[in-house]
């Protein structure tokens, strides 16, 4: 804050008595005429002209420019438009249903295979129909995939036979997002319904680093269609809790 201070003139006025008159004794001088002499005025400074204001030149910002300062990250493309929907590792003892036998491959190095790999609750065989994995009783995992069929195996797989990583592993048509892309979600959209997502579940997809490690069975993706894994179901009516469930209009940060 700035104070400015006034300062007030004050002028003094000195008033003069009138002498008494005096007898002059000899004849008043002849005067001659008064004879004034100025001193020069003083020196005034030059006018001072202000000059012209010039604009500064505009300047972009370092970020406009696309220059980054030292120490911070370039933001990262962004993606609007885009379906998520989640995919899950289903688990034989939340399923009932009829005793159904499978056959297909003990392990993962064969395609179409025929041995029997055991008898499980039919809901739980279409479960792992549906979502690509399962975890039995035994502590075994029932895969399956269109070009090799069911499999048992160690891990849940995705379909080049990589473990399946929680809140990691995605799949997306190849054509559309190459394996190994990696995004993040910046925004999770809405429901299908138009409803906003619950926040726990959006926070915990958004909080994600996720990477194209599996794909669509041809003809289930799309141009802007992801599958996210997001682990083992956790109880019985898995698909009805708020963790199953389809995004639409999600934004992605790409790279």
């Amino acid at each position: 804050m700035r104070t400015c201070l006034l300062l007030a003139a004050v002028t003094t006025v000195a008033g003069c008595g009138t002498a008494p008159d005096r007898a002059q004794p000899y004849p008043a001088p002849v005067s001659s005429p008064a004879v004034r002499f100025s001193s020069p005025a003083p020196p005034q400074p030059p006018s001072i002209v202000p000059s012209p204001t010039v604009p500064s030149p505009t300047v972009p910002s370092p970020t406009a420019r696309g220059i980054t300062k030292p120490g911070t990250t370039p933001a990262r493309p962004t993606s609007p438009g885009w379906e998520i929907t989640v995919y899950y590792t289903a688990v034989e003892r939340f399923h009932d249903g009829d005793p159904t036998p499978v056959t297909g491959c003990p392990r993962l190095e064969c395609t179409g295979g025929d041995d029997d790999l055991g008898t499980y609750p039919a809901g739980f065989v279409d479960a792992v129909r549906d979502e690509g994995t399962g975890l039995t009783s035994s502590g075994r995992y029932l895969n399956w995939s269109y070009d090799v069929g069911f499999w048992l195996d160690s891990a849940p797989r995705s379909s080049d036979g990589g473990a399946l990583v929680p809140f990691v592993s995605a799949a997306a048509d190849p054509s559309v997002l190459p394996r190994g892309s990696r995004f993040t979600i910046a925004a999770c959209g809405s429901q299908e319904d138009g409803s906003a997502p619950p926040k726990a579940v959006c926070a915990a997809l958004r909080q994600a680093k996720w990477e194209i490690t599996d794909e669509f069975t041809p003809g289930l993706g799309g141009p802007r269609h992801l599958d996210a894994y997001i682990g083992q179901e956790t109880g019985p009516g898995f698909t009805d809790s708020p963790w199953y469930l389809t995004l639409t209009g999600a934004r992605l940060s790409l790279g």
